[in-house]
């Protein structure tokens, strides 16, 4: 009977503590950003880096199906537009609006971040003209977990958020935002000014 008794605490215990870890979420809800999709709350893995921290050197894939380290831009202000897919109105116009800024900033190349194939990525800018950035594929690489902008849940899991990092010459962080709802622009006025 004690036996029975003990069982039965440990029975209760143990669905307290399930509970408890539903009521919370899973470890992306503690550790990671909440951020909103057409205003329902999503997550990120993880993270942004924060100001100060250096950058984490990590290969990408460009449009040529080449490998492409952060550090061949060392020596420069990198400005990171991370976005979840270059095939949507937002990510596309993020592109198109660094992409006339760049034109005219010293010491400084753009790099667009996302998980769309290199294929893609050079279509787009092969049909829209865009030329002054460097596209960068996270399709094969970590960079989203990494940097903890990959999405961890919702209809948009595994692609990245929408995110700017700007990095000075030395390898800085000197500016991040993580844009709370993927429907909306980054502050790209902020993001210019961080290299100024």
């Amino acid at each position: 009977m004690a036996s029975i008794k003990k069982s039965s605490s440990t029975v209760k215990i143990l669905f307290i503590g399930l509970l408890g870890v539903f009521v919370t979420g899973s470890s992306f809800a503690q550790t990671g950003t909440a951020i909103t999709l057409g205003g329902n709350t999503i997550h990120t893995v993880g993270k942004l880096p924060v100001v100060g921290t250096e950058i984490k050197n990590l290969t990408l894939t460009g449009v040529d199906l080449k490998d492409k380290s952060l550090s061949e831009y060392k020596g420069k202000y990198i400005i990171m537009n991370i976005f979840p897919s270059v095939n949507t109105g937002v990510c596309s116009k993020s592109v198109r609006k660094f992409n006339e800024d760049a034109a005219s900033l010293k010491n400084t190349t753009v790099l667009c971040i996302s998980k769309d194939l290199p294929f893609a990525q050079k279509a787009f800018c092969g049909a829209e003209g865009i030329n002054n950035v460097v596209m960068l594929s996270d399709f094969r690489t970590d960079f989203g977990t990494s940097y903890g902008v990959q999405i961890a849940d919702g209809p948009m899991k595994g692609l990245l958020s929408r995110a700017v990092i700007v990095v000075n010459p030395e390898g800085k962080i000197v500016y991040e935002q993580q844009v709370p709802e993927i429907g909306q622009e980054p502050d790209y006025s902020a993001a210019i000014a961080a290299i100024k």
